[in-house]
């Protein structure tokens, strides 16, 4: 899922696109896209982009009149710059949003179809799709303690919990906590004042450093180029059983759901191994504790 500087460089590929063109119109050919009836998709026809904004991991088209285009593009939602009028992918597509100079594409390669779009009027209407995350990147350490500590999750949980901070998702989550040394299991109420001062400068160094490696990257190109959730430039993140940057030891997983979590055991546990929800359980007493234990298995 793009996540905080995923939206920052699709927002500025974007304003030297569409920022002060008008929005001729807008086709939508996934019916469960537009999650909105009153404003219609007519009511941002024919009107000229003033701003564009983020807000939490949505892109936000601003109009005149508080009138408002929302794009949730979730895990899979890519969007792509195509020529003037350019038809919608069959298989992929949802929308496109026309304008004199060119199209913009929204697709979503997944068989379940997540990606959202909101037309909404009021700036009260918008705040309803703000989850109220702290901004982190516009916070000091003490602001960004308050906001950890609130309530007494893991470091993984409260990273990427929207009602805490806004924009930080499962893979830039995965390299904070990495550069902070921290296990992602760790407690919030368990941080001492020196953890939690690593985790604030690796959170904003983080999040600078890879919009920044991105803005290089797409060096204004189509929006869509390089946004993806695994890079190969990574510490941990998608680098299950691969060698970890700094130690040299294979990274490990703990695996819930649809996501996982990636950490190196040398670098973030003190070389505890942490168990998988689904192997801990099959395994029992024989789930290996320690990197060693899992070296001589294997």
């Amino acid at each position: 899922m793009p996540e905080l500087p995923d939206i920052v460089v699709y927002i500025e590929a974007l304003e030297g696109r569409i920022l002060g063109e008008t929005l001729l119109r807008l086709r939508v050919t996934a019916p469960q896209l537009l999650r909105t009836y009153d404003p219609p998709m007519s009511a941002v026809e024919g009107q000229v982009v003033r701003a564009l904004r983020r807000v939490g991991k949505r892109i936000v088209f601003e109009f005149d009149g508080d009138l408002f285009l929302i794009i949730h593009l979730m895990v899979s939602g890519r969007l792509a710059w195509a020529k003037s009028a350019a038809a919608i992918p069959k298989k992929v597509g949802l929308a496109a949003i026309d304008f004199e100079k060119g199209t913009l594409i929204l697709r979503e390669a997944a068989t379940k179809k997540r990606a959202g779009m909101w037309i909404v009027r009021g700036e009260e209407a918008l705040a309803e799709h703000d989850r109220g995350g702290a901004e982190p990147l516009e916070i000091d350490v003490d602001e960004f303690r308050q906001a950890l500590t609130r309530e007494n999750r893991t470091l993984k949980r409260a990273l990427t919990d929207p009602r805490i901070f806004s924009g930080i998702g499962n893979a830039y989550s995965d390299e904070i906590l990495h550069a902070a040394g921290l296990s992602p299991v760790k407690r919030t109420g368990q941080l001492t004042e020196a953890e939690g001062q690593r985790l604030f400068e690796a959170t904003q160094r983080m999040l600078v450093e890879w919009t920044d490696r991105l803005r290089e990257g797409t060096g204004g190109d189509s929006p869509d180029r390089g946004v993806t959730a695994f890079r190969p430039d990574m510490a941990v993140h998608g680098k299950y059983g691969q060698p970890c940057p700094v130690c040299g030891s294979k990274v490990q997983r703990i695996v819930y759901a649809s996501n996982e979590t990636n950490y190196c055991a040398t670098c973030q546990t003190g070389g505890k191994l942490l168990a998988d929800r689904s192997l801990s359980r099959l395994l029992k007493d024989d789930w290996p504790k320690t990197l060693e234990e899992l070296e001589e298995r294997n």
